[in-house]
């Protein structure tokens, strides 16, 4: 029986019908990525090449994460669990090799201050100009990712640098095959940072970036 049909079974044995249910790796993928797509005849779940190395145990907790997901059910099983864990303890075991200077001193200061230095140092990399998604944190490669828009002012870079280092530490919480990464927990961990007009600070400087940007392209 293949992995995909095993996983559906334990988790919707009443629910089993003749559907083609397929499994695929792809080199396409980022790192540990993974994503279903289905129709009335047929599910197909695509693996980044990584899976490959990783137990059928845990793969098997994938594919149930994203049966529960395509059901919309709150099914757990051990394997999904396991899945869990290993996702959340990825960053643990991955190379650190892409360290920009400039956010390397950001973390160190935020670590320091908010961490009492306690975290590691993940990959640290700059991205495009972005006024909307300002920074983002990947778990599967354990990267913060920031916006160079934030590179004139050095406290609104430790603020968003913050925020990533709060979704490295607190990971995520999951229901019903979703992950939730604002949680009550985070928000209130979120509001710590010493300036508590932050917030505010960072719009009116974005506001200022973005007419800035309108007027270089006039």
């Amino acid at each position: 029986m293949s992995l995909v049909k095993e996983a559906f079974l334990e988790l919707f044995p009443e629910k089993f019908e003749n559907r083609i249910m397929l499994l695929k790796y792809s080199a396409k993928f980022s790192k540990y990525n993974a994503n279903v797509k289905y129709d009335s005849n047929k599910i197909t779940f695509s693996l980044s090449n990584d899976w490959k190395d990783v137990s059928k145990e845990i793969q098997k907790g994938l594919i149930q994460s994203l049966f529960v997901r395509v059901f919309k059910s709150n099914i757990r099983t051990i394997y999904i669990d396991l899945y869990e864990k290993f996702v959340k303890n990825i960053p643990r075991f991955s190379q650190t090799t892409q360290i920009d200077l400039i956010l390397k001193a950001s973390f160190e200061r935020v670590n320091n201050k908010y961490f009492f230095g306690f975290l590691d140092l993940p990959n640290l990399v700059f991205g495009r100009e972005s006024f909307s998604k300002l920074g983002s944190y990947d778990y599967m490669s354990n990267t913060i990712t920031l916006s160079t828009a934030l590179l004139d002012d050095e406290e609104l870079l430790d603020y968003v640098m913050y925020h990533e280092m709060l979704h490295q530490k607190l990971k995520f919480y999951t229901k019903n095959g979703r992950n939730y990464h604002h949680t009550s927990k985070f928000r209130e961990k979120e509001r710590a940072f010493e300036n508590p007009v932050v917030e505010k600070k960072l719009k009116s400087f974005l506001a200022k970036k973005r007419m800035k940007k309108l007027f270089r392209l006039w």
